[in-house]
């Protein structure tokens, strides 16, 4: 089991960046699909990006283009840069590994097994 700890959020504006992080302990982080989702009160967990070991990336569309998401095998991290940032980005954001090995379940919160505890992102207008 792996376990996750996410960090880097805050308080921004309109326009500016910011990068999360989220570090991996214990065993398998190599090999498994990594993803970064956001949930914002009364709502079910949204997919944000995904990264394969192999580096293979994946976004919704809502932040393709400004948000990038990158890891490290050697250090077990995980990294979402975001840029242009707007309001509706306002979540609290969680790094999620999973074990599936079938491209199509990188996008379902439900197919990750392990969870970091999750950073807040407040973006103002």
């Amino acid at each position: 089991q792996v376990q996750l700890e996410d960090s880097g959020g805050g308080l921004v504006q309109a326009g500016d960046s910011l990068r999360l992080s989220c570090a991996a302990s214990g065993r398998g982080f190599g090999g498994r699909i990594m993803g970064w989702f956001r949930q914002v009160p009364g709502k079910g967990r949204e997919f944000v990006a995904a990264i394969t070991n192999g580096g293979t990336t994946n976004y919704a569309d809502s932040v393709q283009g400004r948000f990038t998401i990158s890891r490290d095998n050697v250090k077990n991290t995980v990294a979402l840069q975001m840029s242009s940032l707007k309001p509706e980005d306002t979540a609290t954001y969680y790094c999620a590994a999973s074990s599936s090995v079938l491209t199509a379940d990188k996008y379902f919160a439900a197919k990750y097994d392990s969870w970091g505890q999750g950073t807040q992102v407040t973006v103002s207008s």
